[in-house]
């Protein structure tokens, strides 16, 4: 299947000042497109980004059939785009599409679209260090029907928006005991649209308490830690990590799955089980929680500084000395300062053509 491209004349490069970009509010020249009907995947394309005709009675607007990824590319060495684990994105998308009732878009096709169009807009990449291009793959179901069965016809599509650093400092995060993001048996294992549209009015009100994210706890009880705004969670307790275990209605992150690989090579324990929030504040109160920080995409790491929870609060030693020494050791190998030896960072080679 031949990826077509078409460039725009009119590129809106020269107008970006890569020092001042904040996530998702700047994009680049060009978006990849392929439709779905008939049962099979049509039309793959890279043109310019445009809006896009949408049927008011599309299925996905009444009933919610949309995924999304997200993904980043840097720069390595010789100015060479990078990209990293994008085969995981392509399995964990298939695996949205399956709980959601949506068709699988062949994993080489996903990987080569991202790869291409990296290619084609790698000047967007921004130097600065820390910075990247965010790229957001997502489908769609696009059929105008109103009614309630899975669509016939989907896009898939892939857009990118240069971005700094998403948190500059610590977090400070609140445990949530009314609203809940996921349940057992629901979608909190994919990458649903509807999951992050039930998370706004929670975070929100997260926010207007003085908090950035919030820190969500099991649907059945409300004491079981499940996961931290977008991220996945890690609590250091006395020498050793402990993140909740994917059963269902967390989410598997690749950022969470890499930094348990390289806390296991720099010698530290790794316990994947469910942990409540009373043990964390427990371990708080002995003195035993070291370390806390929230992995994921668009954050890599983002170090905690405080947990709300009821009446209590629970404050994180000031010090980060894991946490940060993992930062940057993921940071290095996606820029290639570092030795890639788990083989996850892919080389976009420009020239390359899904065939």
């Amino acid at each position: 299947m031949q990826i077509k491209t078409t460039r725009t004349t009119n590129s809106k490069l020269k107008d970006i000042d890569f020092s001042t970009i904040p996530l998702g509010r700047t994009f680049t020249d060009h978006m990849f497109i392929c439709e779905y009907e008939d049962g099979k995947w049509n039309n793959p394309r890279i043109e310019p980004l445009e809006l896009i005709p949408t049927h008011p009675a599309a299925m996905a607007l009444h009933y919610g059939q949309a995924i999304f990824e997200g993904m980043k590319a840097t720069v390595g060495n010789n100015n060479t785009p990078l990209l990293f684990r994008p085969e995981e994105n392509a399995k964990r998308f298939n695996h949205s599409a399956a709980r959601m009732g949506m068709p699988a878009v062949p994993e080489k096709l996903f990987v080569e679209a991202v790869k291409q169009i990296v290619g084609i807009e790698q000047a967007w990449i921004p130097p600065q260090e820390g910075s990247a291009l965010y790229l957001r793959p997502f489908m769609y179901a696009d059929e105008p029907f109103i009614g309630m069965r899975a669509a016939t016809s989907y896009k898939f599509i892939v857009i990118c928006s240069p971005a700094g650093p998403f948190f500059t400092k610590k977090i400070r995060l609140y445990a949530e005991t009314e609203y809940i993001r996921a349940a057992d048996g629901g979608t909190g294992e994919a990458k649903a649209a509807g999951n992050y549209a039930a998370a706004i009015l929670p975070t929100e009100k997260a926010k207007a308490k003085g908090y950035d994210q919030v820190l969500w706890l099991d649907a059945n009880e409300h004491k079981y830690v499940q996961e931290v705004g977008t991220m996945n969670i890690f609590f250091k307790v006395a020498g050793k990590f402990i993140t909740p275990s994917t059963n269902g209605s967390i989410l598997k992150g690749i950022t969470r799955d890499s930094v348990i690989t390289l806390l296991k090579d720099k010698g530290f324990e790794v316990e994947e089980r469910p942990i409540t929030i009373d043990e964390v504040i427990a371990y708080s109160k002995e003195g035993k929680l070291e370390e806390a920080f929230g992995t994921g995409t668009a954050v890599a790491i983002a170090m905690v500084e405080a947990i709300g929870y009821e009446d209590e609060v629970i404050t994180l030693p000031e010090t980060n000395p894991v946490s940060i020494d993992v930062k940057n050791t993921l940071d290095e190998i996606k820029v290639q300062k570092r030795d890639d030896i788990h083989g996850w960072i892919i080389p976009v080679d420009v020239e390359e053509k899904v065939g």
